[in-house]
């Protein structure tokens, strides 16, 4: 059988798309449409790019490849993944899960700035699949958003990714295709700078994952089918919602308790125990913690009970790279008996600032160097508001090894966020008024799992509109009960007060988070809640650049 390659996969569909053959941008025509089986309502589509409306610049065009010459693609680093069904052991308990190749997290990628990476994906599983490359300023037309940038990559087909490294940093991969992301299906990229700053002597890398699938007949896409309902039809819970004051308050319903454990039923039509969480709470995500009751939390991987064991010497400085690939889970972080300096955030470096913990939402990425001490040493992922935590092990000498339900005093100390920081000089965005404002209120709530952006549910013909060379303000007001991490696709933005670069941004319930950006990568480009549940129940919108 012949596999098509990206060209002509990607040519012939925006080709298609160019005579108006597609149909799938209307919203009508977008409800229904999934990646599997499962009606998942007016979130994303499949199949090829969206029709452009009038106006817009289309993924593949000529200011997108001019844009990526400006970037000066360098040396070629070749990658070839494999996604695929697989046997995952999480340490002592095996699952069934889907992943790139046998590896959880999928093997890292490591390349340097100002190469050219040349990705195959061969796509072995049972649903169309892609790659999203997080945080990356890219070329549009590889940014891995079917209906959007590219064609679903189709089972036993396979597509190539190729694109310059404009930037060093943390990054990661995964699918933009329903809720594969909430699978096995995601690993770690760095891109290394030739003209590292930083002095260390060990590297780490820390992903930080909320696991469900193949737990007890659970996957994600029956967690996203119980949620989808949302709660209206449940005995008690008419008028409920996360735009009000009620939020998650389900003391006096049956079937659920208020300790941040799931409910006692089954997932409507199977898939396995009820996973919607109630009772979740955390005064740092100013109340709601979450929607998924996960039975495990990992980190690189590995269960609490056998955690990963990363050995150094005492007196190693030793650079920490985390990354929260999580579905529905923020974690508070902290090492065991030692401070971190935070380095970087999404990629940029800060204005080094000390703490004991970290809170990340899904999507987010901190780097941070520490010094090690001599002994043995927890670090612990508090699942934020959820009662639950993950482990790993930094061992520098000889002792017992943490308890799995290790809790050290720094998750209770002196906490960092990230409008605490201040981006480094040397990236921090030139002042400037904004050209644009584009205002985005979150919107929508778990009663009836109507989240979105401006009441209006995802649909990749509604484009926000902005030009090449503008200064923009993204303006998002969060009117539900719930926190949102917000990424943007392409970009990075900058907080308020020369405060630090990044592609994530924890939007808290109540509030209004202005963030700039320079648009300078042309294209359509996603903004979305990295809550993979609410992106694909409808909070995710589009940015289109004006032709």
């Amino acid at each position: 059988m012949r596999t098509p390659t990206r060209r002509t996969v990607l040519g012939s569909a925006l080709a298609a798309a160019g005579t108006g053959l597609l149909t799938a941008c209307s919203s009508g025509s977008m409800k229904g449409m999934d990646h599997g089986s499962m009606d998942r309502g007016p979130a994303s589509g499949t199949g090829s790019p969206a029709a452009a409306p009038a106006g817009y610049l289309t993924p593949n065009g000529p200011e997108v490849a001019a844009a990526e010459a400006r970037r000066n693609p360098g040396p070629e680093r070749k990658v070839a993944l494999t996604a695929t069904e697989t046997t995952l052991d999480l340490g002592g308990r095996t699952v069934r899960s889907w992943a790139y190749g046998d590896r959880l997290p999928g093997q890292e990628v490591r390349a340097t700035v100002g190469d050219t990476l040349a990705v195959t994906l061969a796509n072995h599983l049972p649903q169309p699949t892609s790659l999203h490359w997080h945080g990356l300023a890219l070329r549009n037309d590889m940014d891995g958003v079917p209906g959007l940038t590219q064609a679903d990559v189709k089972p036993g087909a396979s597509f190539e990714y190729r694109f310059a490294l404009s930037h060093p940093g943390t990054y990661w991969f995964h699918p933009h295709s329903g809720v594969q992301q909430d699978r096995g299906l995601y690993a770690p990229l760095i891109v290394e700078d030739p003209k590292e700053p930083l002095a260390y002597d060990k590297e780490w890398v820390v992903v930080l994952d909320d696991w469900v699938d193949g737990i007890d007949g659970s996957t994600p896409d029956a967690v996203l089918a119980e949620l989808a309902k949302g709660m209206g039809g449940m005995g008690g819970m008419g008028g409920m919602d996360h735009s009000g004051g009620s939020g998650h308050d389900m003391s006096s319903m049956p079937g659920h308790d208020m300790s941040g454990m799931p409910g006692r039923g089954s997932a409507p039509g199977g898939g396995g125990p009820s996973r919607m969480l109630m009772g979740a709470q955390s005064p740092l995500l100013g109340g709601d913690a979450g929607d998924v009751a996960y039975p495990f939390h990992l980190v690189n991987g590995k269960l609490a009970a056998a955690p990963e064991t990363f050995t150094a010497k005492p007196g190693d400085r030793i650079r920490i790279r985390l990354v929260n690939a999580g579905g529905d889970t923020a974690y508070r972080v902290a090492l065991g008996g030692h401070e971190l300096t935070v380095t970087h955030t999404d990629g940029f470096p800060v204005e080094p600032a000390t703490t004991q913990a970290l809170l990340l939402g899904m999507g987010e990425r901190y780097d941070v160097l520490v010094t090690a001490k001599d002994g043995v040493f927890p670090l612990t992922a508090l699942a934020e508001g959820k009662n639950a935590t993950a482990l790993a092990v930094l061992r520098t000498g000889g002792g017992a090894a943490p308890d799995a339900s290790v809790r050290p005093a720094e998750l209770d100390g002196r906490l960092l966020t990230a409008g605490q920081l201040k981006a480094d000089p040397g990236v921090r965005l030139p002042a400037k008024a904004p050209d644009r404002t584009v205002k985005l209120e979150l919107t929508g709530g778990m009663a009836k799992a109507d989240w979105a952006f401006n009441g209006r549910a995802y649909d990749p013909a509604q484009r926000y509109p902005v030009a090449a060379g503008e200064r923009v303000r993204l303006e998002f007001r969060n009117s539900t009960a719930m926190w949102h991490p917000v990424h943007l696709h392409g970009h990075s933005f900058a907080l308020p007060g020369d405060g630090p670069r990044k592609d994530t941004a924890i939007v808290l319930p109540g509030t209004t988070l202005a963030v700039d950006f320079d648009a300078d990568n042309p294209g359509l480009w996603m903004v979305h809640c990295h809550n993979v549940y609410h992106a694909e129940t409808g909070m995710m919108t589009v940015l289109g650049y004006q032709a």
